[in-house]
């Protein structure tokens, strides 16, 4: 005997399992892996058990696979040896092996490239002698002296190593790019005032901040081909200011997105916290919501799908009861958002896809801090 589906299941179903388009891309459902930070790839080598964690999620049918942040070759991107990078024959040779593993499991899948800019450095190899760069030479938290604001050099430098990065990535099989604007690092300090106070031209009001963010896009642009995507990733919060802000109006959002949105960034990943809460005054629209309306790109939301503890302090650990998707499922069926992007749900779940997709929430493991441990 044939058993109906619940209305909540045919629902989630129904609207999470469309296919969506990103430029030449078509996504087969609205489910997207959110880039997480795995410290697993010695030497900066993505290797089989990469490989395995990512193809694992897309034969469980996510429809997007954002890998975790890849440093792109700058001397100053990164400070640890154990993530992965998007540069060197070894590395990309590793990437590639990536990308066809995920293709095999039937998922798309793109880099996201990455340089922190001015955050705490730990001095680890190979950067323990580079020195920290930013737009002022200031960390997030104010701190001064440790490191230097960039010259024109290091600007022409690190568009170059993006754009560099992002051209490799079509080269070995990538389906497109995510260049990471968010939470306090080295793009995302150019875009916002406490971080950047420059007195040229990459300073001042927000489009000159969003300037450096700009030419990052428009050189990736011109190293791929016309249907490559390419996702601009960015965030009100930083690591180590979680009530920073770059806009306090939708006006203000939409000089920093316009310039970004000219220069050919095809979707915009906006990251919140909790993708519930509403962004601006006297409207219900999240981050996503409005960079939406205000760029009429696609864009992806994200914060906190799934769980129901606090982002980064105040886990509940083993037990916490999985957050209900309805409200994610009515936002999208308003068309506020086009995909939804899962962190640590499915860090913890690598089905949680395939059970969402087919109604069998009661399946779908909570989300505890030990899955931290494994990765798996």
């Amino acid at each position: 005997m044939t058993v109906a589906a619940s209305p909540a299941a045919s629902r989630a179903a129904r609207i999470l399992s469309r296919p969506v388009v990103l430029n030449g891309l078509t996504v087969p459902n609205r489910i997207v892996m959110a880039p997480m930070t795995r410290m697993f790839s010695p030497g900066g080598v993505p290797g089989e058990d990469v490989r395995a964690y990512y193809a694992r999620r897309a034969a469980a049918g996510v429809g997007l696979i954002v890998t975790e942040g890849t440093y792109v070759g700058h001397e100053s991107a990164g400070q640890s040896d154990r993530v992965p990078r998007f540069h060197g024959a070894e590395q990309l040779a590793g990437w590639a092996q990536v990308a066809e593993a995920v293709h095999a499991a039937g998922g798309k899948i793109v880099p996201q490239l990455w340089h922190i800019g001015m955050v705490r450095r730990q001095g680890q190899p190979p950067y323990a002698d580079a020195p920290a760069v930013g737009p002022s030479g200031i960390r997030v938290d104010g701190t001064e002296g440790a490191g230097r604001a960039m010259t024109r050099s290091d600007l022409d430098e690190v568009i170059g190593a993006f754009a560099d990065a992002a051209a490799a990535a079509e080269r070995i099989g990538f389906d497109g790019v995510e260049l990471h604007g968010a939470h306090g690092y080295l793009v995302d300090q150019f875009l916002w005032a406490g971080t950047n106070r420059r007195t040229d031209a990459y300073g001042g009001d927000p489009v000159a901040r969003t300037r450096f963010a700009a030419e990052i896009v428009a050189a990736v642009r011109e190293r791929v081909s016309a249907t490559f995507p390419v996702i601009f990733r960015y965030s009100q919060w930083k690591q180590e200011a979680y009530d920073a802000r770059l806009a306090e109006t939708p006006q203000e959002l939409e000089a920093i997105l316009a310039p970004l949105t000219a220069a050919g960034v095809d979707a915009f990943h906006a990251s919140t916290r909790r993708y519930w809460l509403p962004e601006f005054e006297d409207s219900e629209l999240n981050l996503a919501g409005w960079t939406r309306k205000l760029t009429g790109r696609p864009t992806i939301t994200v914060g906190s799908v799934g769980l129901d503890g606090d982002f980064i302090r105040g886990f509940q650990g083993e037990g916490a009861p999985v957050r209900g998707i309805d409200n994610l499922l009515d936002r999208m069926e308003r068309e506020e958002f086009d995909l939804v992007a899962v962190g640590r749900a499915l860090l913890q779940d690598p089905d949680w896809a395939l059970k969402v997709l087919a109604g069998r929430f009661d399946e779908l493991q909570p989300y505890a801090a030990t899955a931290l441990k494994t990765l798996s």
